[in-house]
């Protein structure tokens, strides 16, 4: 079975205006989340909290979560807008296996960018990894409906029907 951090990587792609992607193909499952014509700046840029998501950003990358949860609350303490910040620290938070804390932040999330397609494959994931495999399919359906090409959300899909394949032989 590929490593949570390999399996986290593979699902993400280039960005669309409020699908799943990666800010300069970081390759990592948070970016520029927003609103469909909402105006990059309103959500984030180059504030003081981008040295944060920055380092955040580069301590994820290597495997190093709880760094990266630390530098996303350092972002979210200086502008408590910034939705990369706040997607960030839920996959962070995910990562630690810290569900309750992730489940707060996409809230967080959820009620300032709505459900777009990339917060939905993060959730359906996220739900995976908890074991919910049916708030995981409904999560990555819906997203598939919202962006059927999106490999991530592919990605994401075929890994819930392995997942669903090895816990049913346990």
């Amino acid at each position: 079975m590929k490593t949570l951090k390999a399996v986290c990587l593979a699902g993400v792609t280039a960005l669309a205006a409020a699908g799943c992607g990666s800010v300069g193909g970081d390759d990592l499952p948070f970016g520029n989340v927003k609103q469909q014509g909402e105006s990059t700046s309103s959500t984030f840029g180059s504030g003081a909290e981008q040295v944060w998501i920055d380092k955040a950003k580069e301590n994820f990358r290597h495997g190093e979560y709880g760094l990266a949860e630390r530098y996303f609350r350092r972002a979210i303490e200086d502008r408590h807008s910034n939705a990369e910040a706040w997607l960030g620290l839920a996959a962070s938070y995910d990562h630690l296996k810290r569900f309750d804390e992730a489940d707060r932040a996409y809230e967080v999330l959820q009620k300032m960018v709505g459900t777009t397609p990339q917060i939905l494959n993060n959730l359906g994931y996220h739900y995976m990894l908890k074991g919910d495999f049916a708030a995981a399919e409904q999560a990555l359906r819906t997203a598939q409906s919202r962006d059927p090409k999106n490999p991530s959300i592919q990605a994401n899909l075929a890994l819930l029907a392995e997942w669903k394949a090895n816990a049913g032989k346990s």
